[in-house]
Parts: C-alpha cells; structure tokens; sequence
C-alpha cells in the first residue's frame, strides 16, 4: 500500500505566495509520473501540473509561468510552488502517482487526501 500525503495548503493574499508538498510512503514501490490536479467548489477537477520521474513538465493554461512543479525522487516527494496567487486558484489541490509496486507486480494511480488552497482578494 502506497500513501500521498499532501501539506502545505493554507489561506494567502491575492499576489502572494505557497508552496505545498505532497510524500509518497509505503513499501517497495517506484514512481513514475506525478501530477497536481484541484477542485474548487461546484466545479470538476482539473489537472494543474504534471511531471515525469525525468522532470519533463506541463502547465494548465491557466498557471502556466505562476506555478512551479518539481519533485524529489530520493524523497518520493513532488512540490508546486505557486506564485502571484488569484483568488480563481481557490480549491482543494490533490497529488496523483502512477506507482508500480513491487509485492504486486502491477502499476496502480494513487491519490492524497487533498490540502486547502484559499487565495483572498
């Protein structure tokens, strides 16, 4: 069993700054692509950034030169900074995994629980 747990999330001003992590733990797994993906409220989620175990990236139209994504993998551990803050990028933020483990054998999409992202105007 393979866990992303997100931190980090909190409430900033319009302009400002956060930086907000999310840890992969467990046994006996490696990690391919990571992605942050959010929801804010009465809409769907949608993906933000995506990074590969290379560090190959993509952006959402909508952060695309404001967030940063970027990953450790000696820590399991991927990171999106996001600067110059709106009050739109308001939503609960989610990581996803592709993890392959080990005991099983087989290649499963893991999720954290999500951290609050509140941007005040």
């Amino acid at each position: 069993q393979v866990q992303l747990v997100e931190s980090g999330g909190g409430l900033v001003q319009a302009g400002g700054s956060l930086r907000i992590s999310c840890a992969a733990s467990g046994t006996l797994f490696s990690i391919a692509a990571m992605a942050w993906y959010r929801q804010a409220p009465g809409k769907l989620r949608e993906l933000v950034a995506t990074i590969t175990r290379g560090g190959s990236t993509n952006y959402a139209d909508s952060v695309e030169g404001r967030f940063t994504i970027s990953r450790d993998n000696a820590k399991n551990t991927v990171y999106l900074q996001m600067n110059s803050l709106i009050p739109e990028d308001t939503a609960v933020y989610y990581c996803n995994a592709d993890v392959y483990t080990y005991v099983s054998s087989r290649w499963m999409t893991s999720w954290g629980q999500g951290t609050q992202v509140t941007v005040s105007s």
